[in-house]
């Protein structure tokens, strides 16, 4: 075939580093047009963006010139190079490692485009650690439980494997001897 035609839609999402809540309202559109740019500048095509204090959701019409992984690695190295030029923050912004991206159908685009535009709705009465955990869950997405994730739990179920029994452990306490826990929703 002499063309390439393709219709990949990615909801994308990322935290701010250690998810403190750094970004402030007043910067938010300036950080959504800086980062329409960097996805432009890559010839991909930005659908839809917004960002809570903590995280930004986007919404890319992806083309396959471009890996995924390097798109949202340039989007977040160069995002983060903008806010700390422009010293909205105390110390040093950066985005945590890791990202989510979730693919959705052309008939999806108008219910994802309205869930990321009620971001600011929506998390008055969830969290980002809620919300990101039942996206993983819709998807049927295998994660990694890490220290980070503790914070809202007192409690944690584990089963090393089939023959051993269960054992409760509080979960600073895994996150204190590194304990590590792949987990399939």
């Amino acid at each position: 075939m002499a063309n390439t035609y393709t219709q990949i839609y990615i909801h994308v999402v990322f935290a701010v580093q250690g998810r403190q809540s750094l970004i402030s309202r007043e910067h938010n559109d300036e950080l959504q047009k800086y980062i329409t740019g960097i996805v432009s500048r890559q010839s991909q095509k930005l659908i839809a963006i917004n960002n809570m204090p903590d995280h930004v959701h986007m919404l890319i019409g992806q083309k396959p010139n471009v890996a995924l992984s390097d798109l949202v690695r340039d989007i977040k190295a160069g995002s983060s190079g903008f806010v700390n030029d422009r010293r909205w923050v105390t110390g040093r912004f950066s985005w945590q490692e890791g990202f989510g991206a979730f693919s959705y159908s052309h008939s999806q685009l108008g219910t994802v485009i309205k869930y990321i535009q009620n971001q600011q709705e929506h998390h008055q009465r969830t969290s980002f650690r809620e919300e990101y955990v039942e996206l993983l869950k819709r998807f049927n997405v295998t994660w990694r439980m890490t220290s980070d994730m503790f914070s809202n739990l007192s409690r944690i179920s584990l089963r090393r494997n089939a023959r051993e029994s269960r054992f409760d452990a509080a979960p600073t306490e895994l996150a204190q001897i590194g304990y590590d826990v792949a987990i399939k929703i």
